[in-house]
């Protein structure tokens, strides 16, 4: 099946696994959570047990290093496709307030990047993480 948008993590290729497994949850969550249609329906096992949806279209995780993050915010902002984003900071905070002022008192241009998501039509999403390499 193919589609007509991508979703697409960048991850700063310096991140231990732990803090890079973190950050896609957090980035892919923002854009779950604002992309109405991006979620399937629930699923349900043979028992009949539930289970939340997922999202309906493939995730592909990319990394590079700072400059190719910066790079690729860069493009999204200018492009008009929204991000997520998570900042080196957002590891020392401990609540959705406290991240949300820990960003806002930083310039777009000065933001410490760990890891951004984008989630649009394919050929603007591939622009945007030019430069990047599959996670992997």
């Amino acid at each position: 099946m193919t589609f007509p948008t991508k979703i697409a993590v960048l991850l700063r290729d310096d991140l231990p696994a732990w803090q890079a497994l973190n950050v896609t949850a957090f980035v892919v969550s923002g854009v779950a959570g604002t992309e109405p249609g991006l979620l399937g329906e629930d699923y349900e096992d043979a028992d009949g047990t539930k289970y939340l949806p997922m999202l309906g279209q493939p995730v592909l995780v990319f990394a590079g290093d700072g400059t190719v993050l910066k790079a690729a915010h860069a493009r999204a902002v200018e492009r008009g496709v929204a991000c997520a984003i998570f900042t080196q900071d957002l590891f020392a905070t401990g609540n959705d307030e406290d991240n949300r002022a820990a960003v806002r008192k930083v310039a777009r241009a000065d933001l410490h990047l760990a890891g951004l998501a984008v989630h649009g039509p394919k050929n603007a999403v591939d622009r945007i993480v030019k430069g990047a390499r599959l996670h992997g």
